[in-house]
């Protein structure tokens, strides 16, 4: 008889639908977020037993919401039981988008109207830069992948697919009851997602969608009860790994004027992954020198399950770390942006464009000033002060003129070289009718 035995594989784990095994750790299961380009930000996806909190501190839109519906669509999707803590969950619920009709039957993408028409047209340089690869500045999810659908913001989630998973127990509303005492009110609602995580199975995951916290809705909240919830929240995920949580502040707590400074990276210490997505709603001078993008995108604490450093300073597309370590050029992060087109957000990187941001190159001078062989005045006239500006007439050295007649004939010096003008000097005023403002 031999010693020796055939190795068999070992039995792999089957996962839940819906996610995948983080590539640093096996042990570490991941879940999207439903837009691929946030998955690649966050290293993969939103690990199970991870909080993800989205800041958005731009009161003139909604785009933290729009990421938990992102969220909540993607579980829906995929089967998973979603909770969603609003005053009305299935009006929450409701407003997601979903998937086009035509994605069972066709593989391919859903493309934007800007992509449709890039798609069409053809490099007419050279044949040979026909093959190379297109310029992209996001990711998209594979087509044969189901890890992440495909979503489309012109459509809505059916109301079939939401009375089928309201009677299933697969979307489950949490209303909070408030009361005099908030922190009371903030423990009843741990034990509300204590008892769904209690009841529900290790191999099925549940999705917490938490929207707007410290909201009106919620009551008068300091600093101290967030902080808190948020710490009781991540507390439950690590007890239940088989869910994850994705909570968005009001925007009135997403910046430091609320709490002060520090404010932003006490919540990052509380939870696994922190994001700011900043919105040039508020800001017009910003949106005119980012035509094409909406908002920035900050990125205070990435996702660290089973690990010391993040998984996606190594596997991040975007971020571009991975890729400028492996070329030791030593260029550090991308900066990172996010646009909301017709049919999707997308989280890409950002590059200026020419001339530091301006899409016109300026090649013609300013009207406003003339330039000529008599001396000109430009000014520029304000309520208090004005410019004057003014061009001294060419000199010409006198040690070297000459006095030359029209027919030909010499009468003094000349010289043979011809005559070189001197640059034209410009000597600038600044006149004010009241100096006092303008003390130098």
């Amino acid at each position: 008889m031999s010693l020796f035995k055939r190795r068999t594989p070992s039995r792999q784990v089957v996962l839940p639908p819906g996610t995948r095994t983080c590539p640093t750790s096996i042990s570490t299961v991941l879940t999207s977020s439903g837009i691929p380009s946030l998955d690649d930000i966050l290293g993969g996806g939103i690990p199970l037993s991870c909080s993800l909190v989205v800041l958005a501190p731009d009161s003139q839109s909604a785009y933290g919401e729009l990421v938990q519906k992102y969220f909540v669509a993607q579980g829906i999707a995929s089967g998973h039981k979603v909770c969603i803590v609003h005053e009305d969950g299935l009006s929450f619920a409701k407003e997601c988008m979903w998937t086009p009709a035509s994605s069972s039957n066709d593989p391919m993408p859903v493309l934007d109207e800007d992509d449709a028409v890039q798609s069409e047209e053809k490099i007419k340089i050279a044949w040979r830069y026909e093959q190379m690869k297109k310029f992209e500045t996001t990711v998209t999810s594979l087509p044969a992948d189901h890890f992440c659908d495909t979503f489309d913001l012109t459509c809505r989630i059916p109301m079939s697919v939401i009375d089928e998973a309201h009677n299933t127990k697969r979307l489950i509303p949490l209303n909070l009851a408030i009361n005099n005492d908030l922190a009371s009110s903030m423990d009843g609602l741990v034990n509300q997602i204590r008892d769904v995580l209690a009841t529900t199975p290790s191999t099925e995951v549940v999705r917490l969608c938490i929207a707007a916290l410290g909201s009106p809705e919620w009551g008068e909240c300091c600093p101290a009860d967030i902080l808190r919830f948020l710490y009781a929240l991540r507390r439950l995920m690590r007890q239940y790994p088989h869910a994850c949580a994705c909570v968005s502040l009001a925007p009135h707590l997403c910046t430091g004027l609320w709490a002060g400074s520090g404010w932003v990276q006490k919540v990052g210490w509380v939870t696994d992954a922190t994001i700011t997505m900043s919105g040039f709603g508020a800001n017009p001078a910003l949106t005119a020198l980012f035509p094409s993008h909406h908002g920035l995108v900050h990125i205070h604490k990435l996702p660290t399950p089973h690990s010391i450093l993040p998984t996606s300073d190594r596997y991040s597309t975007l971020r571009g770390l991975a890729s400028s370590a492996a070329a030791n050029i030593g260029t550090g992060e991308n900066n990172i942006a996010f646009r909301c087109m017709r049919k999707r957000l997308v989280f890409e990187t950002m590059h200026l464009d020419l001339e530091g941001g301006v899409t016109e190159r300026r090649t013609k001078p300013s009207s406003t000033a003339e330039i000529g062989q008599t001396p000109t005045h430009v000014s520029n006239t304000a309520a208090l002060a004005r410019v004057a500006v003014e061009l001294e007439e060419t000199l010409v050295d006198k040690k070297t003129q000459g006095h030359i007649s029209f027919q030909g004939t010499e009468s003094g010096t000349t010289d043979a070289n011809p005559q070189k003008s001197k640059r034209a000097k410009k000597k600038v005023a600044f006149h004010s009718d009241k100096p006092d403002l303008y003390d130098f």
